[in-house]
Parts: structure tokens; C-alpha cells; sequence
């Protein structure tokens, strides 16, 4: 418990001093997010916020994590470091942005699952490594659209990481608990930099690089005291907003004729709260808020039955449907 304090702390330290240090860089090399009809910001952001979380997060895992931690651990960091360098190439206009959704998030996927990386097999061999699979591609692609809003990305993403501490910590998967911690301490300190109005984007390479370590560790959470069916729940409930903004924009982009993926617009949750009159603090705070109530709500997880289990999914899926139908008719900058 000690080393993941120590790595929370020193993450932190260092993302909070290294994002300054990026911010100038990537004025220094031209890398900025230049205004336009799908952006909300009218001056030129840097983006190269990502490598301060990276690197952060990379330094605190090196300095506390166990050498005896298996195969699990350097495979998801060099997973998540090669997305961040994609996601860098992307942002940069040198790869085609259907890349790393078509060939490096599997790649990546797959490479960690190799190493070990698995829930509980909730259906059998091979519907339960295609239900892996799809979960790390689908929320690390989730993740790579949610950097659309001031801090929005960062702050889900904070909130999601303390949550899966404190599973960890319940489940008693300390090997873990360092390399959560770390990402914890690097999203907080970019956050301070990145929190409206922004003076840096983490840009899509720092987007997937969480994305991606958030997949993995979510994926890691497998209480032995639980039916599969309830951790798979906990994991979706910890990132049910990047799951639910997803599936609003991927609804909402396929109604209207278009690809989700490749058509980017102010469709997102955010951006209809902002419709609507909020703020984008208010609307980035309210979506953390929410996350934060979801989170809890896991925690209630693990103490139901089977019957409260189904009720609860019967709530939230009919909360979620509800939610989707009242935003879709709110207006939006289409």
C-alpha cells in the first residue's frame, strides 16, 4: 500500500511539472490544435499533454512496481505507451486516423491478452477471449473520442482510476494497485493544466494511452468472491460514461447516415449539456459527478443477490435508454 502512495505522489509531482514543459515544446515545434467548425476553442492549444502523462506515469511505475509482478504489468505499459505513440503520429496527420482503430488497438489488445490479461470467463472459450477483446478495443476507442471538452477526458478518467484502486485494494491485487496509482497521480496532474479554459490537450495519444490502461485494469478487476456476471458489472458501471457517450454518438451518427468513427462533430454528451445552457465546467464536472455516482453504485455490487443484480441492470439500462432518447432531441451543433 506504501508503494502505491509513493507512486500516486510522485506522478503527480511530475506530471504536474512536466505539462508546462510540454505546453512549451509543442508551441516551440508548431504541434498545436488549430480552431475549426467541429472544435470549440478559438486559439490554437498545444497537444502534446499526453507525453507528460506518459512519461509520468511510465517513471513512478519503473521507480515502485514489483519485478516479480509477472508478464501482466511491462505488457500493458508497452501496449499503452506504442498507443500513445500512434495517437502522437495521428495527431500529426502522418497516420490515417482509421489505423490505429483497425490495426493497432487490436494489435495491442491481443498482445496483452497473451500476457495473461482476462476476466472471468462469463460465456465460453472463445465468446469469453472475443468478449476481452472487444472490451479493451471498445473502451480505448471509447476514450480516443471522449478528449473532446476541457478536462473532460482527464477528469473521467481520474475518476475511473480511483475507483479501480479501490477495488484493487477490496480484491487484494496489490501487484496492480502501483500501476493504477501511477496513471491516478499523472491524470490529476495534467488536469490542473488541462481544466477550462486549457492551456494544453493531452491530444489523442495521451486519449488512448488511458484508454487503454483504464481497459486493461478494469479488465484485471475479478473478485474470486463474485459471480462473473457481477465484476462484469463493476467494470461498467466504473466507465459508464465514456461507454455511454460512446453509444449516444454512435446512435446518434448512424440515424443521421454517417460512420461513427470516422465522422467527428459536437454530438457528444458534453456538448448537448452545453446545448441545454450548462457551462463546459458545469458540463465536465457533471459528467465527473455522475461517473463518480456510478462508481459507488459498483460498490453496492458486491453486496446484492442475483435478484437485486437484475433489477439494478434492468434500472440502468432503462436510465440509460431514457437518457439517450432525451439527448438526441435535445438540440446540438450538428
Amino acid at each position: 500500500m506504501t508503494e502505491g502512495i509513493l507512486s500516486f505522489g510522485f506522478s503527480l509531482v511530475i506530471s504536474f511539472s512536466l505539462t508546462p514543459v510540454a505546453r512549451y515544446l509543442a508551441f516551440k515545434f508548431g504541434i498545436v490544435d488549430q480552431p475549426g467548425e467541429r472544435k470549440i476553442h478559438r486559439d490554437p492549444v498545444p497537444l502534446l499533454g499526453g507525453m507528460a502523462i506518459c512519461l509520468a506515469s511510465l517513471v513512478s511505475i519503473v521507480c515502485f512496481s514489483e519485478s516479480s509482478g509477472g508478464w501482466e504489468v511491462p505488457v500493458i505499459v508497452l501496449g499503452a505507451t506504442v498507443l500513445m505513440a500512434v495517437g502522437f503520429l495521428d495527431d500529426r496527420e502522418i497516420l490515417h486516423h482509421q489505423f490505429k482503430l483497425m490495426v493497432m488497438m487490436p494489435l495491442a489488445a491481443s498482445m496483452v491478452m497473451m500476457s495473461g490479461v482476462g476476466a472471468d470467463s462469463l460465456f465460453p472459450f472463445p465468446f469469453s477471449l472475443g468478449m476481452d477483446f472487444l472490451w479493451i478495443v471498445g473502451v480505448t476507442a471509447s476514450f480516443s473520442i471522449l478528449d473532446h471538452m476541457d478536462g473532460l477526458c482527464s477528469g473521467i478518467a481520474a475518476v475511473a482510476l480511483a475507483l479501480i484502486v479501490v477495488f484493487l485494494i477490496m480484491n487484494d491485487q496489490m501487484s496492480l494497485v502501483v500501476l493504477a496509482t501511477a496513471i491516478l497521480g499523472a491524470s490529476l496532474g495534467f488536469l490542473y493544466w488541462n481544466f477550462n479554459p486549457a492551456k494544453i490537450f493531452m491530444g489523442d495519444g495521451g486519449a488512448m494511452f488511458l484508454g487503454f490502461m483504464l481497459a486493461t485494469l478494469s479488465l484485471e478487476l475479478n473478485s474470486p468472491t463474485l459471480p462473473a456476471i457481477n465484476n462484469w458489472i463493476i467494470r461498467i458501471l466504473i466507465l459508464g460514461i465514456p461507454i455511454f457517450d460512446t453509444t449516444l454518438v454512435t446512435i446518434s451518427r448512424i440515424r443521421q447516415g454517417l460512420v461513427p468513427f470516422s465522422s467527428p462533430g459536437k454530438d457528444h454528451t458534453a456538448h448537448r449539456l452545453c446545448a441545454l445552457g450548462m457551462r463546459q465546467r458545469t458540463a465536465m464536472l457533471t459528467l465527473c459527478f455522475v461517473g463518480l455516482l456510478l462508481g459507488l453504485l459498483a460498490l453496492i455490487v458486491v453486496r446484492i443477490d442475483v435478484w437485486q443484480l437484475g433489477m439494478l441492470g434492468a434500472g440502468l439500462v432503462v436510465g440509460a435508454i431514457l437518457a439517450i432518447i432525451t439527448l438526441e432531441k435535445a438540440p446540438y451543433e450538428r
